[in-house]
């Protein structure tokens, strides 16, 4: 079984990985096996923490370094000069959430800006910098598919499912599952998805809870319905 929810950005705001272990808990407790926890970001907030225990590095003054030092990961604008200073032949910064465009942030042929739907793309491309779908890059660096592909389902999380979501992260990770052939079920704080949407994430379960306790106990139903 694979777990792969983001955060909850709502209040009471849930990080990703605190997400996935209680899913993983609560899956325990149903009786299944540990499964894989592989917490997901979009190339917003959240998006070291996600990839830092999946890569390896360490974090630095505001950023994390990664491949020796090779390579950056920034989530505050403000810091990737610093990044840069560090001898960072690669700068990846996270600006899913970013709806500003670059004005004066010092852009190199080094920088890849991670996108979203807030993002404004262009900007950034014309100042120089590579841009990347986040949710495509995180999704990539964690080898979400090819540990999907060893699964026997998927467990998704979000705060809130709704139609945005079927352009987004979690659309993107239910899409892949569904293209492979992969059961895909979430539980999310709430569920907003009408009976076509759903359709087209094909999520077999939709269960919703909202604080840690809350999500323990979904995923111990869900493991009675597997």
């Amino acid at each position: 079984m694979l777990v792969a929810p983001c955060a909850y950005p709502e209040k009471p705001t849930l990080r990703a990985p605190e997400v996935a272990a209680a899913i993983g808990r609560g899956l325990e407790r149903g009786g299944l096996e540990p499964p894989d926890l592989c917490p997901i970001a979009a190339g917003g907030a959240g998006t070291i923490e996600v990839l830092l225990p999946r890569l390896g590095g360490e974090t630095a003054a505001g950023f994390a370094l990664l491949d020796g030092g090779g390579t950056a990961i920034v989530e505050d604008r403000e810091r990737i000069a610093a990044a840069a200073a560090s001898g960072a032949e690669v700068v990846v910064y996270c600006a899913a959430d970013d709806p500003e465009d670059p004005g004066d942030t010092p852009v190199g042929p080094t920088l890849v800006a991670l996108t979203g739907a807030v993002t404004p793309v262009d900007a950034w491309a014309a100042a120089g910098a590579r841009t990347v779908n986040g949710a495509t890059f995180v999704l990539g660096e964690l080898q979400y598919t090819e540990r999907m592909l060893e699964a026997r389902a998927v467990v998704l999380g979000a705060g809130a499912l709704s139609r945005s979501d079927l352009r987004g992260l979690v659309g993107e990770a239910a899409t892949r599952a569904r293209q492979n052939g992969v059961p895909a079920h979430a539980i999310a704080g709430a569920d907003r998805l009408d009976l076509f949407d759903r359709r087209i994430l094909d999520l077999q379960h939709v269960l919703e809870a909202r604080t840690l306790a809350a999500i323990e106990d979904a995923a111990e139903r869900l493991a009675a319905l597997l």
